[in-house]
């Protein structure tokens, strides 16, 4: 195994993005595991993964998704059109759509001196500082990835769910961001496995549409930079 003394990366690099626009879940994924695989098989090599991460960022057509330790009974009724795609990463069921930024950060955790508990903390910092630009207090909720809002009332709500996978220290998946979502969707299913907690956009929160690029040029910075800081 790799140990993080042999990395020696620059503070200033950053992980280049990738904006995908609209694309289909499966056509994603297929692109994603894509990159993911190249970096696995070049750690395999011996081959620094310098100049070969992404941060991809993407809005899929409506979709819901299983993670591979979720229940199938958080399914609570199909709606036409909208496929259930069964996928490896953590969590439970989720729904993916247009106005939600989904990014699925490809990175090597040992070029940036991370465990994979320390990079599921790095997305949900990086998501609460980027909905603090938009004078949101997003949260974190004990035994409850993601980012939250009100936390610990009756009115606590997610904003944010996140779900990855990792292989020899090589990530894939990531987080969606509810923007401008809708929400109506997230009634077909219990969220994440919760049957008693809601969930929320910025859209709601603002009462206004939140235009998506905004979004996910402070994503990508904050991220960044959060990233640099490791």
């Amino acid at each position: 195994m790799c140990t993080d003394h042999e990395y020696s990366k620059s503070q200033h690099e950053e992980v280049p993005v990738a904006d995908w626009g609209i694309l289909p879940y499966r056509d994603a994924l297929e692109r994603q595991t894509v990159l993911f695989q190249h970096l696995i098989d070049l750690k395999r090599e011996g081959t620094d993964t310098a100049g070969e991460e992404r941060l991809v960022l993407v809005e899929h057509p409506p979709v819901f998704t299983l993670g591979r330790h979720g229940h199938a009974e958080n399914m609570l009724r199909q709606l036409p059109g909208v496929e259930l795609v069964k996928i490896a990463r953590g969590g439970d069921i989720t729904f993916h759509g247009p106005g939600q930024l989904v990014a699925y950060p490809v990175i090597d955790l040992q070029r940036h001196h991370l465990g994979v508990k320390d990079y599921v903390h790095l997305l949900e910092e990086a998501v609460i500082r980027t909905i603090a630009e938009y004078g949101i207090k997003g949260e974190r909720v004990e035994g409850a990835t993601g980012v939250w809002i009100d936390k610990d009332t009756p009115r606590e709500r997610k904003i944010c769910a996140i779900g990855v996978k990792c292989s020899r220290f090589v990530t894939m998946h990531g987080l969606a961001l509810n923007v401008n979502t809708n929400l109506n969707y997230f009634h077909a299913i219990n969220p994440c496995g919760f049957t008693d907690k809601g969930v929320t956009s910025l859209r709601r929160e603002l009462d206004r549409e939140v235009p998506v690029p905004e979004v996910k040029a402070i994503f990508a910075r904050t991220f960044n930079t959060l990233l640099q800081s490791r």
